[in-house]
Formats: C-alpha cells, sequence, structure tokens
C-alpha cells in the first residue's frame, strides 16, 4: 500500500526556486516522496544552502526509500554547473520538461500514484522545442487528450476555470456549452475528491454584472445559462451566473463550496490575493493525482536562498488529500 500511494516531485526550472524549495521540504523528509530532477543540481542547492539533507539515486520509483534525506530519480539530462540561476534558458526547459515527462509515465504506469510539480518557465520549456504553454496541456496531452480543468485551492475558496491560458481577447469567443458543462462536472469532481460530498458550485459571468440582462453581452445568455441549466439536470447543484466581482465573497463565507470562473485572472486572482503560501493547483479529470505550488519560479530571488517551501508542504498534503479520495 505505501508504494502504491508514492508520490513524484518534479524539479521544476532548475534555474529557479525548484529544487531549493524541494531541499528544504526534504530537511522534514516527506514520506513516500520521490524527487524527479538531476542529481547534481540537488548537490549544488544543498551545499550552497548548506542543508543537511542526504540524496538516495533511485533505479526506479519501485526501489525501496531511505528513511532520511531525498530519494531521487536521475529524470533528466545532466544540467551543467555553468547554468546561471534566476535565467531563462533552453537547457533548463528541457530539464524541467523531461522530469515531468519522466513523472507522468511512471503514474500512467502505477508506480506512484500522483504528481506534485515544482514551477517550470514556459518560455523555457518554448525554447527547448515544447508546444506547451504550462503544466496542465502537457499533463493532459500525456494523458491522451483527456478532459481537463485547473482548480486552485486553498481553506477559504476554491476556484474551476473553463479557459486557462489563453488571450483574454478570445475568451469569449472559446466558450462554449460543452466547455461550460465540463468545467461544472470537473468542479462537482475536484470537489468530492476533496471530501466534500454534496458540493455547491458557484458559476460566474464573463461580463460585468454576469451582462445584466443582456445589457454588457449575450453570453451568459446563450451559453453559461443553457450550460447550468444542464447541469442541474444531470443533478449537480449548481447556480449562476452570478457576477465575478461579488462570487467570490459569498464563496468565501461558505455559501458556495467551489466557483466555476470563465477564464485564468477572473478565477485565479482572489485564491492568489489570499497569500501564494496557501494556494494549490491541481489538475482535475487526469488517471492520477496531480498538484502544484502557486507560484512560479520566481527567478528574481532564485540566488538568495530564502524561497519558502510552504505552498510546496501545501501542494503534498492536498494530493494525499485527494489520494484518499481518488
Amino acid at each position: 500500500m505505501a508504494r502504491e500511494r508514492r508520490l513524484a516531485i518534479t524539479m521544476g526550472d532548475p534555474a529557479g526556486i525548484g529544487p531549493e524549495i524541494i531541499a528544504k521540504l526534504f530537511t522534514h523528509a516527506p514520506a513516500n516522496c520521490i524527487v524527479y530532477g538531476d542529481e547534481q543540481c540537488f548537490k549544488r542547492v544543498i551545499e550552497r544552502l548548506n542543508l543537511k539533507v542526504p540524496i538516495t539515486v533511485l533505479t526506479s520509483a519501485s526501489d525501496a526509500l531511505p528513511e532520511l534525506g531525498i530519494p531521487l530519480i536521475q529524470a533528466c539530462d545532466p544540467v551543467t554547473p555553468e547554468l546561471k540561476l534566476g535565467t531563462i534558458s533552453s537547457e533548463a526547459g528541457k530539464a524541467a520538461y523531461q522530469c515531468v515527462e519522466r513523472a507522468i509515465t511512471d503514474a500512467l504506469a502505477g508506480q506512484v500514484s500522483g504528481v506534485v510539480t515544482a514551477p517550470l518557465s514556459k518560455k523555457a520549456i518554448e525554447l527547448a522545442g515544447y508546444d506547451f504553454p504550462g503544466h496542465t496541456e502537457i499533463l493532459a496531452h500525456r494523458c491522451g487528450d483527456v478532459p481537463v480543468a485547473m482548480m486552485l485551492a486553498n481553506d477559504e475558496i476554491r476556484t474551476v476555470l473553463v479557459t486557462i491560458h489563453i488571450p483574454l481577447s478570445a475568451v469569449a469567443h472559446t466558450i462554449t456549452l460543452a466547455l461550460e458543462t465540463q468545467a461544472i462536472e470537473l468542479a462537482h469532481r475536484g470537489c468530492v475528491e476533496l471530501g466534500i460530498a454534496e458540493p455547491k458550485i458557484a458559476v460566474a459571468g464573463l461580463n460585468p454584472h454576469a451582462s445584466e440582462s443582456g445589457k454588457f453581452g449575450d453570453e451568459e445568455e446563450h451559453i453559461i445559462e443553457p450550460a447550468i441549466k444542464a447541469a442541474k439536470a444531470s443533478g449537480f447543484n449548481v447556480s449562476g451566473p452570478w457576477p465575478g466581482d461579488t462570487i467570490f465573497g459569498r464563496a468565501r463565507q461558505g455559501e458556495f463550496d467551489v466557483v466555476v470562473a470563465q477564464y485564468h485572472d477572473q478565477g485565479l486572482i482572489p485564491v492568489k490575493y489570499l497569500g501564494l503560501d496557501q494556494g494549490v493547483n491541481i489538475t482535475i479529470g487526469l488517471p492520477f493525482v496531480r498538484t502544484s505550488v502557486d507560484h512560479g519560479t520566481a527567478f528574481d530571488i532564485a540566488e538568495l536562498g530564502v524561497a519558502s517551501p510552504a505552498s510546496l508542504q501545501q501542494a503534498v498534503s492536498m494530493a494525499r488529500t485527494l489520494l484518499a479520495n481518488h
């Protein structure tokens, strides 16, 4: 059972804070976690930060785990010592992508039950030749282009996005009845996997005041409202569309368990405003659990040694919760 519940933790961009926060996390020896990264990169980080964290290199995710330190799978090409922290490069992008690929492969093979990702740089993986806007799209593609949704969650608010990494100007032309319905269904599934048996779902409108009866747009009338009606008919406890500027406050007060937001910033700003250390990014719809930190590579502080592992710890903890209900 212990091996069935193992988590892969991917290194993220080696020029960012990913290796640092992972090394700091392992000073507390999280149970049944395996790092997918570069051995020498982690040795340099541990030496630079003067951490007392040994590394045990594994040949596979089924190997016995050490009681202390970092169990590590060499999941990428070796990262050269010349890689400069805080910079965007194709070398770093390639290493980050390779680590995610190896973790997904092991998850699909059942060698790990979930994947927790440290942040990567979208620009760096693009320079390395990989055409994905982020982790979510990589995961969905590797799993057979399954329908997925991004959920951002902390102790006060949960939100699921209908659209993710697209220009704001494209949102109104991208949302469809099918996408809205899918987001509602995945929001329900995500809440159930977090232990909420009968989640109350609120759907935010796209336009100001949820269009105010068509005054500010017609997407609510022609797309969002019909999707809500269809979801209700399927048995989901869902309501809306509600104005985006007030619905998160109502959810924070406990009126709703999750808010379905129409686009990236509408959903993520309220969660991140409450603190990056508390938020966790969850991908719903995959055949395995996936969580991530709620912050980026933080290149600006990568050399300072001051990055906090708090969000990573939250991501590991939430992955455990999801595994219990997955």
